[in-house]
């Protein structure tokens, strides 16, 4: 079969799996490492456009096609494909169509060609009058779920748009440099002998101006250099540490925070995560890094698990959430999260912080953390705990930023917030 026709039947394999309820990373693991072809790399591209594109391709099936709702899931989701490789721009009309008709063999779905190749033709020659009917639809024109988009518009009045339209878009590359063992400036040189440009964003941070193969980076099996979002790494300069001090990282994984405080300053440092094959992930990376911390597989708010009872200086609580922030960077999300997912992330918070105080010294500092937009994962949890824990205060940032950064060219999306402990 043609390149294109074996890439979209993938595709289609996987993003019906991901439509189900699996997770797109998880799905791609298991295509297993790149070949020298590229092919993982055109399945991964098509994957990602597919699921950034959410209620998009949907609703033009609905549109054109009397089967809507009923159709094969392995047909319907071979349709958004095509309907992204034709949108893409990188490939003739009737190459897709031809290939899509021929992906159906592939998927043992003969008996659909004539369905998806008439599909296409029609959405071909009713684009221009298709649009105006889209652009009445939300989910359509926005890309996201009806509940995202009304939380979003809730939150941010006046900006709301332009928030979904940057989960859309394709997510920055940023390197974080690992001080300990080169400078900032430096590699930046050696980055632009490779011919790969980038700025300088923060104290490590440096931005690339597209994205390259972690292959492509000098020095990254040495230990040089990591891959982090500049947002995420705000974290390790807003603990406020100092040398000899008792760090937790209280929900680690995948690891890049831990490893930043660790290259930062000489602390020692516990890094606990529920996910024991990610405890193993955390510790090939810090070995790699060359540093080290005590690693736990624990839940932190068991804390007769793991905690020895002598208090923490600062904690880092990256808690789990809607991961609403960086869904442009795991578009799957959108698929995958519900409205009430909401309400059961804001218990699970205010149970770590409420666990994890208890573990936080006199004129300790806690900061919360999350990679979501949705204020009732970030001040209003936030909020709500300092008014039910006597002592517990919200302290201003220690670099003056706000507490929420949006998803922008440069980051993701991310709230912070600092918590002191009185005397």
């Amino acid at each position: 079969m043609a390149p294109l026709a074996e890439a979209l039947a993938a595709a289609a394999a996987l993003v019906a799996r991901v439509a189900a309820g699996r997770s797109l990373s998880a799905e791609l693991e298991r295509v297993g490492p790149d070949p020298l072809d590229g092919s993982r790399a055109a399945l991964a591209d098509l994957c990602y456009g597919v699921l950034r594109r959410y209620g998009r391709s949907q609703a033009i099936v609905n549109a054109l096609s009397r089967r809507a709702g009923t159709t094969d899931p392995l047909v319907e989701a071979l349709l958004w494909c095509a309907f992204y490789a034709l949108e893409s721009g990188r490939y003739a009309e009737y190459t897709v169509v031809d290939q899509a008709a021929r992906a159906c063999i592939s998927l043992q779905r003969g008996g659909a060609k004539g369905y998806v190749n008439a599909l296409l033709r029609n959405f071909l020659r009713a684009r221009a009058g298709l649009e105006a009917r889209l652009g009445n639809d939300e989910i359509a024109r926005h890309w996201h779920p009806k509940w995202w988009i009304e939380r979003t518009r809730a939150a941010y009045p006046a900006q709301w748009e332009q928030v979904l339209a940057a989960g859309n878009t394709h997510p920055p590359m940023c390197l974080r440099v690992n001080m300990r063992r080169v400078s900032t400036e430096p590699y930046a040189a050696r980055l632009a002998a490779e011919g790969i440009v980038a700025r300088r964003i923060g104290p490590a941070a440096l931005l690339l101006e597209r994205p390259v193969p972690v292959a492509r980076l000098p020095g990254f099996a040495e230990g040089e250099v990591s891959v982090q979002d500049a947002g995420a790494q705000r974290a390790a300069g807003l603990l406020d540490l100092h040398a000899g001090q008792r760090v937790l990282d209280a929900c680690a994984a995948p690891g890049g925070k831990s490893a930043h405080i660790l290259e930062s300053t000489d602390v020692e440092l516990t890094a606990l995560d529920a996910d024991a094959a990610r405890i193993g992930t955390i510790a090939r990376d810090q070995e790699r890094l060359g540093l080290r911390a005590q690693l736990r597989a624990a839940d932190c708010t068991a804390l007769e698990a793991w905690w020895d009872g002598t208090a923490f200086e600062r904690i880092l609580a990256d808690v789990p959430c809607s991961a609403s922030g960086v869904a442009r960077r795991h578009p799957d999300i959108k698929w995958l999260r519900r409205d009430a997912d909401i309400a059961a992330f804001t218990l699970r918070q205010a149970r770590i912080l409420d666990a994890l105080w208890r573990t936080l010294a006199p004129n300790g500092k806690l900061l919360y953390v999350t990679c979501s937009i949705f204020p009732e994962e970030n001040a209003e949890v936030v909020d709500a705990f300092a008014a039910r824990t006597p002592g517990a205060r919200r302290a201003r940032l220690p670099d003056s930023a706000a507490a929420q950064l949006m998803p922008s060219p440069e980051h993701d999306g991310f709230f912070f917030a600092l918590l002191e402990k009185p005397a």
